[in-house]
């Protein structure tokens, strides 16, 4: 893209974009109609790898932006079909060699293992196993010697993320990192984050706008400073819908030369 486009999107995607249970984004695709007729850029945000978001950007119709990948540990460029280059989960994985045992990792599962643990199809589970920056697994260890895992890991300059489920191991990096550099590259004139949970926060509280979708299950985004001024907002509707929700609203607003929800 040669011009600073008037609205850059940063999205995150299961239970914002997607539907939490179908993970159909087809409910948006008016508004990202509009998006692109404009020339406005959308940018996928995610703790999928590469390999699962590069064919649903493409699906989307935005293939020429950049995505941020693996929970911002790393970026798919314009174009690329997400078979990039793993020397960072390969180094990634010789670290962890060197660590105290008890971490599974998706690199010590099967495909099989991986669908029994996330519920994703077979062929969903061998892309979310093309990883390039991080390491997602289980602690199979005693419980009381994860603190000193951690220790260790980090003594290593490795970044350690607890989720619900997963431990995921990184050289560092998130969404918000990944945000500058796309914003920095871009120079847009508004920018505007989505995001549904907890982790979402920081990408929503950088971006000039931020939009909580509603996903009832989620544990909720806090209260963000600038809810009361309209630069944060939260949709009344869940996934897809309460995307296209806020972000027609937005439009409305920033680019108002025609009713999103009324495109072609």
């Amino acid at each position: 893209m040669t011009h600073a486009p008037r609205l850059l999107v940063f999205s995150d995607l299961d239970g914002t974009l997607l539907d939490h249970a179908t993970y159909a984004w087809q409910p948006a695709a008016p508004v990202l109609a509009r998006l692109r007729d404009e020339g406005c850029g959308v940018v996928l945000a995610s703790s999928k790898t590469a390999a699962e978001i590069a064919p649903l950007r493409a699906e989307i119709g935005f293939a020429d932006w950049p995505a941020i990948v693996e929970n911002g540990g790393g970026m798919l460029d314009p174009g690329e079909d997400g078979r990039g280059n793993d020397a960072t989960y390969r180094e990634l994985r010789a670290t962890l060699a060197r660590l105290p045992s008890g971490f599974h990792g998706f690199g010590d599962m099967t495909p099989e293992d991986i669908v029994e643990h996330t519920g994703l199809a077979p062929e969903a589970a061998r892309k979310a196993q093309a990883r390039q920056f991080s390491e997602p697994g289980l602690w199979t260890g005693d419980t009381e010697k994860l603190d000193a895992f951690t220790k260790a890991a980090e003594d290593e300059g490795l970044t350690v993320q607890r989720g619900g489920r997963f431990l995921t191991l990184s050289f560092g990096g998130t969404k918000a990192d990944r945000m500058d550099e796309i914003i920095a590259r871009y120079a847009p004139i508004h920018t505007v984050a989505l995001g549904d949970a907890p982790n979402d926060t920081q990408m929503l509280s950088k971006a000039d706008y931020g939009m909580i979708v509603k996903n009832p299950a989620s544990p909720g985004v806090p209260t963000l400073p600038g809810e009361a001024t309209g630069h944060v907002r939260r949709s009344t509707l869940a996934g897809p819908d309460g995307w296209a929700e806020v972000m027609s609203e937005l439009i409305h607003e920033l680019l108002p030369t025609k009713d999103p929800r009324q495109h072609g």
